[in-house]
């Protein structure tokens, strides 16, 4: 007769019984559950990691974008002012020279006339004639310089000095058989603040 055979509470007999339905021992359903609970931490781990990772990275790209709007602003603001400070330097320049120029052709109203016949002397050389017309205050001055000029540069036409009341000092006009040239501050300057104006009112409108 074989060895007796102890009997297993935990162990279901019943007829058709499913093994996988029947108890589980003690240190089988610890080691299970042991298993789960380290598989959920696992996995609780990983998915706290990766939305920690998530979160960084969205505050990293929200950094990014915000300093990238701070150095708009910034670029913008420095533009601004280096428009500012052009515009401004452009119309102190003009100021000093509009300043400057009446005193220098007041100083010396005769330079500016010379300079300015002795480039048409050059290029009229083989011209008959050549009128010079300028204030009456310079008229004696200007002829006999005008000439010594004239010849010094080749010029053997006739040459004319005439004073005109209404030429400012400094200003002239000289003509010859077929053209001329004036010599107009005051519309030079006219010119000269209409396109500082056209300038800064472009550069102003760029620049904001």
């Amino acid at each position: 007769m074989g060895a007796a055979t102890k009997y297993l509470f935990d162990v279901d007999f019943a007829p058709g019984a499913n093994p996988a339905e029947r108890p589980v021992a003690p240190a089988e359903h610890a080691r299970k559950l042991a298993e789960a609970e380290s598989k959920a931490f696992s996995e609780g781990f990983a998915t706290a990691e990766r939305e920690r990772v998530a979160e960084a990275e969205r505050r990293t790209a929200a950094a990014f974008e915000q300093t990238g709007e701070a150095l708009d602003r910034l670029s913008r603001g420095l533009a601004a002012i280096e428009g500012r400070l052009e515009a401004e330097a452009v119309e102190v320049a003009v100021a000093v020279g509009r300043k400057l120029a009446p005193e220098l052709i007041a100083r010396e109203p005769f330079i500016e006339v010379a300079a300015l016949a002795t480039d048409c002397f050059k290029q009229l050389a083989a011209s008959p004639h050549v009128v010079v017309r300028v204030n009456d205050a310079l008229h004696a001055t200007a002829r006999v310089r005008l000439d010594e000029m004239a010849r010094a540069r080749g010029f053997e036409g006739r040459l004319v000095v005439l004073a005109e009341a209404d030429i400012a000092p400094g200003d002239c006009r000289i003509e010859w058989a077929d053209g001329g040239l004036t010599r107009d501050v005051a519309a030079t300057d006219s010119t000269i603040t209409e396109a500082v104006g056209r300038y800064i009112a472009a550069l102003r409108i760029a620049t904001h």
